[in-house]
């Protein structure tokens, strides 16, 4: 079958090993696991022990005990048993998607946000209506355009919350409100909430597996948690027959995480709180920065992100984003995102989750 390709990763791929400040990257700022169990308290010698001691089997095929329990926490009406790990959220995108989509199918989805969330139904066969969220609006889902694109014959509804690349925020009754038009439409909603608890405030941000029962949610260790390298993600449904053949498509390309992905990850989660901690101190005090850092410019702009790590930044020179970008990592090293990885022109996604020297 044939794809699109994914502009974002492809254009991660060619530099991010080559520049000097990543402010493309999206994840808070990543941990090493001296750092993890220093943060933690943890015992590290102890852990590493108890891990060399083990066999390298496939282990827990549908995900260890105790990190799908400390994944369930993250949620007011998950269980163990609705959830199914995966190799990131990217890995959880795509086994959600290509699992609910058959040739023919309608399906929604919101633009900006990360590509999976439309091209991998292009890719399955299906007829992809975008509902294009509007700066002037915040980039929040206009719920009455959403409605005027749904029909009964739409299969999936496609949102990212917090959204990738605005940092816009749906809040719960905005997200209700969604519910009802999947509801009315029987359709799935599938909601990539990988940046899910880093709001600017404390207000608990909702999920859309706690409101709705074809609510399909996916999220990973990689943002908010700090720990990318260690490749684990999930996905979240309450529908048994949906959950069956989440695994079944599972079994042709996975089997099961690493033994020691599921061991870090779940560590983590069981000191939850002082990892989150952590991150929103970083990417509040930084949005600080980056918002004072864009009033000072005459010629940028930026909706301010209501959570999670990356802001979308407009500028008013006539150049395309790839030429922007490309000359701006050339001369200073500075490696940001081009709008047009998101078909937003003249723009580019930050990361302000870098570094946890907020002070510079």
């Amino acid at each position: 079958m044939e794809i699109k390709d994914f502009e974002v990763e492809q254009w991660m791929n060619l530099w991010e090993t080559k520049c000097t400040h990543n402010v493309a990257e999206t994840c808070v700022y990543s941990l090493s696991l001296d750092q993890l169990f220093e943060l933690t308290g943890g015992d590290k010698q102890a852990f590493l022990d108890a891990f060399a001691a083990r066999r390298l089997t496939y282990g827990d095929i549908e995900g260890r005990p105790d990190l799908l329990s400390g994944i369930a926490k993250l949620y007011r009406t998950v269980a163990p048993e609705h959830i199914i790990p995966t190799h990131g959220a990217a890995g959880a995108n795509a086994l959600v998607l290509s699992t609910l989509v058959n040739p023919g199918d309608h399906v929604v989805s919101v633009m900006p946000t990360y590509q999976q969330l439309y091209s991998i139904p292009e890719m399955c066969g299906a007829a992809v209506d975008v509902l294009h969220l509007e700066k002037e609006n915040g980039y929040h889902v206009d719920v009455e355009a959403l409605d005027a694109l749904c029909t009964p014959e739409t299969k999936v509804i496609c949102i990212n919350n917090p959204d990738n690349p605005t940092g816009a925020l749906l809040d719960g009754e905005t997200l209700r409100a969604i519910v009802e038009v999947a509801r009315k439409n029987d359709a799935w909603l599938h909601c990539d909430e990988v940046y899910r608890h880093l709001n600017q405030t404390d207000e608990y941000a909702e999920s859309v597996v706690d409101l709705y029962d074809k609510g399909v949610t996916t999220s990973s260790m990689s943002k908010v948690w700090s720990l990318a390298g260690i490749r684990l993600g999930w996905c979240v449904t309450k529908d048994e027959q949906l959950r069956r053949d989440l695994l079944s498509h599972r079994d042709y390309n996975l089997i099961s995480c690493g033994l020691f992905d599921e061991a870090v990850g779940a560590y983590a989660l069981a000191h939850a709180d002082a990892i989150l901690d952590r991150s929103r101190r970083i990417v509040r005090e930084n949005l600080v920065t980056l918002l004072e850092w864009v009033e000072s410019e005459p010629h940028l702009s930026v909706v301010p992100p209501e959570a999670g790590t990356t802001a979308l930044v407009y500028y008013d020179y006539d150049i395309p984003s790839y030429d922007f970008c490309t000359d701006m990592v050339k001369f200073n090293g500075a490696f940001v995102t081009p709008g047009d990885c998101f078909e937003e022109p003249k723009s580019f996604r930050v990361g302000y989750g870098y570094s946890d020297d907020t002070a510079n």
